[in-house]
Order: structure tokens, then C-alpha cells, then sequence
């Protein structure tokens, strides 16, 4: 039995620009090793399946794969499945808003200008242990004290979020993969100025490092920016709305909208279908 199939780019500013994702529809048929399977086979980020909700209040359920594992959560897999889900005629139970069920629960979608995700609790937050910092530094192949600040910002994930000094430092990092002993790293810096952009300013450089989960670097990470959000939104060292990038390193160009609306972090980016088809998953 074949099964249609979308592979959407999220958080891109031009053709792909951000970061894909592989989306199949209708998969209730399928086992977790074939979903499994097939992640690997992509060698994308994320590959996510669509099935019928099992909770009342849930447009749809979602599977979300990296080539190493299964994920309760992530943001760029929730925001392209979003998009291939309407694409294919999808319309939701409450107008202008998608509901997501996830490993990690119940996750809205916000359907207007752009689609925006609600950042969902942190699983683990707080500050960084000593012993902590001295693996991220050493993972990061920097001193400690090169770190401004770190928090743990893990929505699923298992991401802990670094601060450097500014966006140049964030750039140059040359990671050292022998030493993440299974950290999710996510690093970010102000830029000095800001990146002009249509309708605002790029205020932050991201770089997400999770060779754990399969991936060394990934392009534009939703997650990572949904922790980063709710931390430096918080402290007060970013504004209640600005526009973060991430992606230069691996010849990307993501930009990710992160607003505070009463007190919620919302995620935003474009969504853009690249490739659609039919795609055979039989053993």
C-alpha cells in the first residue's frame, strides 16, 4: 500500500532555504520499525507521520522521527506537518487553529500570516551544573568562560541552551563531536547590529548541535528557538517579538519569528511544499 507523501520546508526566506521535513499521510497502517525505517532512509532531520487523533480535543496525532530515534516534541516537524495537513485538505475542529497531539501532548498551531506553534512546557529547566559547562565547553571546543550563560531548556528534545557573547562567536564554532557524550546543544548570540530584514531585525544567531539523535547540525530547529524564547524573552536580554537566524553554517538561510503573546512563546516560520508524491513503505 503506497501512502501520499509531502516534503515541506519550514522556516526557509526564499527556496530551500530552511529545513525539510518528510511527512506521511494517513500512516495508521504502519508499524514503528517501518516509520523507523524510513526516517533513516530520508537522512533528514525529522520525518513525521500523520494518524487519526486518539484525543478528543486533537485535529490529528503525530509520530516524529529522527534517524536515531523517536521524539516526543520538535518544532520544525510540527509546523511542516501543519502545513501538509492543510495542504491536503485538512480543516480544523476551532477555525484559525490546528491541535496537535504529541508525544508530548496537546500542541497548538496558529494559522495566519504564518504558522506559529505554541511552545509547549519545559520538561527540564534551571541552571547549568560546573561539571555540566565543563562538557558543553569542551563539546563546543571553547573555555568556560567563554560562556555567558546556560539554562536548561529541554521541551523534549533534551536541548540545554548556551549563550555566547555575541553572534560572530556563535559562527565561529568548530564543535568537537567526539566530546557531546550525548548533549543537545543549542548556542545562541545577539548580533551587533541586527541583520536588516523585511519587517524587523534579525537579533540572534542559533546553531543546534545534537549528534545524538543522528544529526550533527540541524538547519533551523523550532524547539531549540521555542526553549531559547521562553529563557532570553524571560531575563529580558531579547524583546517580547524578534526574528532569530540560524542555518549560515550549512549554507542555509532559516528565519524564526518568536513572539510573546500573553505570556506565551509562539514559534513562527514559512512553510513551503517542495516535493509531493506517493511513496511505497511496504517491508
Amino acid at each position: 500500500m503506497t501512502h501520499s507523501y509531502r516534503c515541506v520546508d519550514v522556516f526557509g526566506s526564499g527556496p530551500l532555504s530552511g529545513n525539510p521535513v518528510a511527512v506521511v499521510h494517513d500512516a495508521d497502517d504502519l508499524t514503528i520499525d517501518q516509520m523507523a525505517a524510513f526516517a533513516r532512509w530520508t537522512n533528514l532531520s525529522e520525518t513525521t507521520f500523520l494518524l487519526r487523533p486518539t484525543h478528543t480535543g486533537a485535529d490529528y496525532r503525530l509520530r516524529i522521527f529522527t534517524p536515531g530515534e523517536e521524539l516526543p516534541f520538535a518544532g520544525h516537524p510540527t509546523l511542516g506537518s501543519a502545513h501538509a495537513w492543510l495542504e491536503a485538505g485538512g480543516a480544523p475542529a476551532t477555525p484559525g487553529v490546528l491541535v496537535q497531539e504529541c508525544g508530548a501532548g496537546l500542541v497548538r498551531v496558529d494559522v495566519g500570516e504564518r504558522l506559529a506553534l505554541e511552545a509547549p512546557p519545559l520538561l527540564r529547566s534551571g541552571p547549568v551544573s560546573e561539571e555540566d559547562l565543563a562538557r558543553i565547553a569542551r563539546a563546543l571546543g571553547i573555555d568556560t568562560d567563554e560562556i555567558v550563560d546556560a539554562e536548561w531548556i529541554d521541551n523534549g528534545p533534551g536541548w540545554v541552551g548556551v549563550l555566547l557573547a555575541d553572534a560572530a562567536a556563535v559562527s565561529a564554532l568548530r564543535p568537537d563531536w567526539s566530546a557531546f557524550d550525548g548533549l543537545d546543544i543549542g548556542v545562541a548570540g545577539l548580533h551587533r547590529p541586527g541583520l536588516h530584514e523585511p519587517g524587523g531585525d534579525v537579533l540572534l544567531e542559533v546553531r543546534a548541535f545534537c549528534p545524538g539523535l543522528g544529526i550533527t547540525e540541524d538547519p533551523v530547529t523550532g524547539s531549540l528557538q521555542a526553549g531559547l524564547g521562553q529563557w532570553l524573552t524571560s531575563t529580558g536580554r531579547l524583546p517580547t517579538s524578534y526574528v532569530a537566524a540560524q542555518g549560515a553554517a550549512l549554507q542555509r538561510r532559516g528565519r524564526v519569528h518568536v513572539d510573546v503573546v500573553d505570556g506565551q512563546v509562539r514559534v513562527g516560520g514559512e512553510t513551503c511544499t517542495t516535493i509531493e508524491g506517493r511513496v511505497d513503505l511496504r517491508a
